[in-house]
């Protein structure tokens, strides 16, 4: 598996495309859809499903127009579907002005289950707090795991919105520190980094 990351939009979120051999999985395209459909085309790429670790517009937005070139369809888990429904409205609260993202079609849930998707397998991984769908993807054989905004290096998620909650997270953050200490961790913002140097940051 090949790990490509691109930083995108006002908000730099982390966009994640994982290829297997010409097949491609995107992880939260971000809000920057001609630069993803640019490079699904440049790189020949074959996209099989897009998958959201949580529903805010900075990882999200580009779904739609993603869609309309690509019948392709979108996971994201059930608990997160009213920040779907609100990408506009939350868009332009933090932006100051409303991009008008085209909404997300062909909505699958992503509940807590192992998944297959062209020759890649992996956990999904629930990790409420940040949002109250928010999970991570995790691939056991290749040893990376794909926090969201849940876990950054350095850092953990927000937990100050009002659908927020600190508890959880704190549950969801002791989920994911109990990998192996090697697992590698591409977050939803900034560089990667490893289990455990995160683990004793936040649990010394």
């Amino acid at each position: 598996m090949i790990i490509k990351k691109y930083s995108l939009g006002l908000l730099q979120a982390n966009c994640y495309f994982l290829i297997e051999e010409n097949d491609l999985i995107l992880i939260d395209p971000g809000d920057d859809a001609p630069f993803i459909l640019e490079e699904i085309q440049r790189q020949k790429l074959n996209l099989k499903a897009i998958f959201a670790t949580h529903g805010h517009f900075d990882h999200i937005g580009a779904v739609g127009e993603i869609q309309q070139s690509f019948d392709v369809p979108f996971y994201i888990n059930e608990k997160d579907l009213f920040l779907v429904r609100r990408i506009n409205e939350t868009a332009e609260y933090f932006l100051g002005y409303n991009p008008y993202f085209l909404p997300p079609k062909n909505i699958k849930e992503l509940n807590n289950k192992k998944f297959h998707v062209s020759r890649l397998t992996f956990d999904v991984i629930s990790t409420p707090g940040h949002t109250p769908g928010s999970v991570c993807f995790y691939f056991q054989k290749e040893k990376v795991i794909f926090t969201g905004d849940t876990l950054f290096k350095d850092g953990i998620g927000r937990y100050d919105f009002s659908y927020s909650d600190k508890k959880e997270l704190f549950k969801s953050l002791k989920k994911i520190l109990s990998l192996p200490d090697e697992t590698l961790i591409y977050p939803g913002h900034g560089e990667q980094t490893v289990i455990g140097d995160e683990k004793h940051q936040i649990f010394p």
